[in-house]
C-alpha cells in the first residue's frame, strides 16, 4: 500500500478504535496476582526440602557454587511448576552487547525407548538450568570472537528470579542468565553489572568495618529504580511511517501549529485508549513480579512515563527490559505503537530513563541517607565524598555509558541534562560542603550549628492545608547526577538504553572511590592517628579536591559550559567524542582494579559503541533517501503540475509561488543526491581500523549536514503541498489523534 493510502487509512480507522478491557476489570486484587508467574523465593522455599533451600540461599548470599544434586532438585521443582502453569519450553534469557535481550527456546520434551516403543516425558536437569550453549558467532563481540568461533555459554543468574512469559499459542519459562565466550570474556551487559555490584559490596563492607568495626554488615548492594519514558501513538500512523519502523524516529516532518508550548500535557488527564493500554501492561507486569507503581503523562504530546519501586540493581535492570517488551507487545494488542527512541519527533521533548541509585546493606541500611543532621553523619559524608570524587574523576565514563546518536539529540537541548556530567547536591548539602571545605575547617573543626538540622516544614498559608515536610534538596532537572534526599538520580541515560550499561559504570566508579578512601583511612590508622580525626580529614580532603564536580545552578546555560571548562570538567558533546575516552589509561586501570572489565573487554565495548553509531546513521540516511525519492518527490512533482495548470504566471505573486515550488524541488534533488553520494563515500573511505574517523564522518557529513539539508526542504514542502497529496503522516496527526 502506498504511503498516502496508509496515511489516509490510519486517519479513517481511528473512528473505529475503542479502549480494550484489561485483566484488572476482571480481577481487581493486585495482591492475588502479584508474582503469579514468578518462580521466586516463596516458590523455591515451598517446593524444596529445607536443607536444599538453605543450600540455595547460601549460594545466593555468598556466591558459593551449587552442588549438582541441589541444582537438579531446583530444576525439577522449577520445571514442574512451569508445566503446571502451562509452559512447554524454557529459555536462557540474556543481554548481548547490543543492549537488547536474546533468547532461544527449547522444549521440556524428551523421548525414552526405541522408535517403535518409546514414551514421552518432560525433562529439565540441573545442568540445563545452570548452563546453556547458544551460538555466540552472530552477536556483537567487538572483535573478541571471530565468526567461526561460535561457542558461547549462558550461566544462570540466581539473583534474578525466573518467570513465565506467554503468547496466545503457549507459555515458556524464562531463566535470566549471563553470557560469556568459550575463553571466559563477558559477551553481555549483565556480567559486568553483577561484577560491579560485587565491587560495591566489597568496598562498602570494608569501609563500614573500618569506621565502626561492624560485624553485622556482611554484604551490600546497589538498588535501582528506573523511570521509563516513551511515546505511544496509534499503530496506523506508525505503519504509515517507514522511518519510524526502520529507525525509531521521524526523519522528516514539519512542526505542527501546536507543540508542547501550552504546558498542558504533563500530568494531564490520560487519554482513555492510552490509560487502558497502560493498565493492561501493569496487570501483566505485576504478575511477572515487576513492582510498577507510577504512571503519568510526560511533557510532550503522546509522551508517557511509568516507574517501579526500587529493587536490587540486577533485578531492576532485568525488570526494566521486561517492562519495555511488555509495553511493545501490549501496544500491538491495543492497536498502538510504543516508541523508545530518545528523540522520535523533532521540536518536542525526547525521552529518557532516569536511574534512581543508592547503596543498601544486608541489614537494611541506606548508605545514601543523610539522616536529620547530615553534617554530623560521618558515614553519609564519606559516601557522599566518594560519589562526588567518582564523578569528578570519571565523568567521562558516565558520558560514554549513555553515548548514542539518538541520545545526542536530547543532551543539553533544554529538555535533558547537558553532556557535562556534574553533581547537584541541593542547598543544604552545599552548605555542609562549604562549611567543611573552608580554608581553616581542618584546623578549627566544624560548627554543627552553622548548618540547618532536621527536616523543616513548608507553611502553605492556607488553613485547610497542612504544613508539609520540606526535602533536603530541590529537584534540579538540568543536573545529570542529582542527590534527591536518600539517593542519586542519573538523568542523562536515554530511554532505549539498557540500564545495565550506566548502572555498571556508576557502581564501578563509586566502588573505586570508596576503596581509595579506605586505603587513606588504613594508612592513617597504621600511623597511630585517632579514627574520628582521620575520618574528618579524609572527608574534607576528598571534598576539597573534587568539589569541582558539584554544581547547583542551571546546566542549560552557556555560563555553565564556560565555568565547567574552567573547572576542567569534560564536555563531550557527541557520542564519538565520548566513545574515544573509554580506553583512556585511567579508565582501563579503574575497571581492571575493580575486576569488572578487562582491557580486552573494554576494547570490545568501544568497538561496539562505534559500530552501533555508524550503522545507526547509515540506516537512517538510506531510509530518508528512499522516502524522498519514492514518496516525497513524486508528491511534490504532482503538486507542481497542478500549480502549473492552475496559476497565472503573468501575475507576479502567482509566478513567484510556482518559482518557489520549482526551487524547492531542485534543492531536494540536489540534497538527496548529495546524501546518497555521502553514504557511498563513507562506505568506500573507511575500513574496520578507522572506526573513530568513520563515526566523525557520519556525524559531521551525513547526520548533521546532508540529512539536515534534505529534511529542511522536505519540511518546507510539507507546509505547501496539497494535504490530499502529501504521502507521509504528519506530526499533527501522529501526536494528537488517538
Amino acid at each position: 500500500m502506498a504511503l498516502l493510502a496508509q496515511r489516509l487509512k490510519a486517519i479513517q480507522d481511528l473512528t473505529k478504535k475503542e479502549p480494550i478491557a484489561s485483566v484488572g476489570q476482571l480481577n481487581p486484587k493486585v495482591d492475588e496476582i502479584f508474582e503469579e508467574d514468578v518462580f521466586g523465593d516463596a516458590q523455591i522455599k515451598a517446593k524444596l526440602h529445607r536443607s536444599t533451600y538453605e543450600h540455595f540461599r547460601k549460594s545466593l548470599d555468598t556466591g558459593a557454587p551449587l552442588s549438582r544434586e541441589v541444582a537438579d532438585q531446583i530444576a525439577t521443582a522449577m520445571k514442574d511448576w512451569a508445566i503446571s502453569k502451562g509452559a512447554t519450553h524454557f529459555t536462557h534469557w540474556f543481554q548481548p552487547l547490543n543492549g537488547l535481550t536474546a533468547e532461544k527456546h527449547d522444549s521440556f520434551i524428551n523421548f525414552v525407548g526405541s522408535t517403535y516403543n518409546r514414551s514421552l516425558n518432560m525433562n529439565f536437569s540441573g545442568g540445563q538450568l545452570i548452563q546453556g550453549e547458544p551460538d555466540a558467532s552472530s552477536f556483537p563481540s567487538g572483535g573478541i570472537r571471530s565468526t567461526f568461533e561460535a561457542r558461547g555459554y549462558t550461566a544462570w543468574d540466581m539473583s534474578s528470579p525466573s518467570f513465565i512469559r506467554s503468547s496466545p499459542q503457549g507459555k515458556w519459562l524464562v531463566i535470566p542468565t549471563a553470557f560469556c565466550s568459550w575463553t571466559g570474556e563477558a559477551l553481555d551487559l549483565k556480567t559486568p553489572l553483577l561484577k560491579s555490584n560485587e565491587a560495591i559490596s566489597r568496598s562498602t563492607v570494608r569501609l563500614l568495618n573500618l569506621i565502626r568495626k561492624d560485624n553485622k554488615t556482611t554484604s551490600a548492594a546497589s538498588s535501582l529504580g528506573v523511570e521509563q519514558e516513551f511515546f505511544c501513538i496509534d499503530r496506523g500512523f506508525f505503519e504509515a511511517r517507514p522511518d519510524l519502523q526502520m529507525t525509531g524516529r521521524t526523519l522528516l516532518g514539519a512542526k505542527p501549529a501546536r507543540g508542547q508550548e501550552m504546558d498542558d500535557h504533563y500530568f494531564g488527564h490520560m487519554d482513555k485508549r492510552i490509560l487502558s493500554f497502560i493498565q493492561d501492561c501493569e496487570w501483566s507486569l505485576w504478575k511477572l513480579g515487576v513492582p510498577v507503581t507510577t504512571r503519568h503523562n510526560e511533557v510532550a504530546p503522546s509522551q508517557y512515563e511509568i516507574a517501579p519501586i526500587f529493587e536490587n540493581i540486577s533485578v531492576a535492570s532485568d525488570h526494566n527490559l521486561l517492562t519495555m517488551q511488555v509495553l511493545i507487545d501490549k501496544a500491538k494488542e491495543h492497536g498502538l505503537a510504543v516508541l523508545f527512541h530518545e528523540k522520535p519527533f523533532e521540536g518536542v521533548n525526547g525521552s529518557g530513563k532516569h536511574h534512581n541509585w543508592s547503596i543498601g546493606t544486608n541489614t537494611g541500611e541506606n548508605m545514601i541517607d543523610p539522616g536529620h543532621s547530615p553534617l554530623e553523619n560521618v558515614q553519609f559524608l564519606l559516601f557522599l565524598a566518594a560519589t562526588i570524587r567518582s564523578v569528578s574523576l570519571f565523568g567521562d565514563l558516565l558520558r560514554v555509558s549513555i553515548a548514542s546518536p539518538a541520545n545526542d539529540f536530547r543532551l543539553g537541548a533544554n529538555e535533558a541534562p547537558p553532556a557535562i556530567i556534574s553533581v547537584y547536591v541541593g542547598d543544604l548539602l552545599a552548605k555542609v560542603i562549604d562549611e567543611l571545605t573552608t580554608q581553616d575547617a581542618e584546623e578549627k573543626g566544624v560548627d554543627p550549628n552553622a548548618v540547618p538540622r532536621g527536616p523543616s516544614h513548608l507553611q502553605l498559608g492556607v488553613t485547610a492545608l497542612p504544613a508539609i515536610p520540606k526535602d533536603q534538596s530541590d529537584r534540579n532537572r538540568t543536573s545529570s547526577f542529582a542527590f534527591t534526599g536518600n539517593k542519586f538520580e542519573f538523568r542523562a541515560a536515554g530511554s532505549s538504553a539498557s540500564p545495565a550499561r550506566s548502572s555498571m559504570v556508576i557502581n564501578t566508579i563509586v566502588a573505586e572511590s570508596i576503596e581509595t578512601i579506605c586505603d587513606e583511612i588504613e594508612a592513617s590508622l597504621n600511623k597511630g592517628e585517632e579514627l574520628s580525626s582521620i575520618l574528618h580529614s579524609v572527608v574534607v580532603k576528598t571534598l576539597k579536591e573534587h568539589k569541582r564536580a558539584v554544581f547547583n545552578g542551571n546546566g542549560y546555560t552557556q555560563e555553565w559550559v564556560e565555568e565547567a571548562a574552567r573547572r576542567g570538567l569534560p564536555n563531550l558533546r557527541s557520542a564519538p567524542d565520548a566513545i574515544k575516552e573509554l580506553l583512556a589509561e585511567k579508565n582501563i586501570q579503574l575497571f581492571e582494579r575493580m575486576k569488572v572489565l578487562s582491557r580486552t573487554e573494554l576494547t570490545a565495548h568501544q568497538t561496539i559503541y562505534y559500530e552501533e553509531y555508524v550503522k545507526t546513521i547509515n540506516i537512517e540516511a538510506r531510509c530518508l533517501h528512499n522516502i524522498v525519492v519514492t514518496s516525497v518527490l513524486p508528491a511534490a512533482l504532482e503538486y507542481k503540475k497542478t500549480l502549473k495548470d492552475a496559476l497565472d504566471v503573468d501575475i507576479p505573486v502567482q509566478a513567484e509561488y510556482l518559482k518557489n515550488m520549482n526551487d524547492l524541488i531542485t534543492k531536494l534533488l540536489e540534497h538527496s543526491n548529495q546524501l546518497k553520494s555521502s553514504v557511498q563515500d563513507a562506505e568506500e573511505k573507511f575500513d574496520d581500523e578507522q572506526l573513530h574517523e568513520h563515526s566523525i564522518f557520519m556525524r559531521d557529513v551525513i547526520l548533521n549536514k546532508a540529512m539536515v539539508n534534505v529534511r529542511s526542504v522536505c519540511d518546507q514542502l510539507e507546509e505547501i503541498v496539497d494535504n490530499k497529496l502529501w504521502p507521509v503522516a504528519k506530526y499533527s496527526e501522529i501526536l494528537y489523534r488517538k
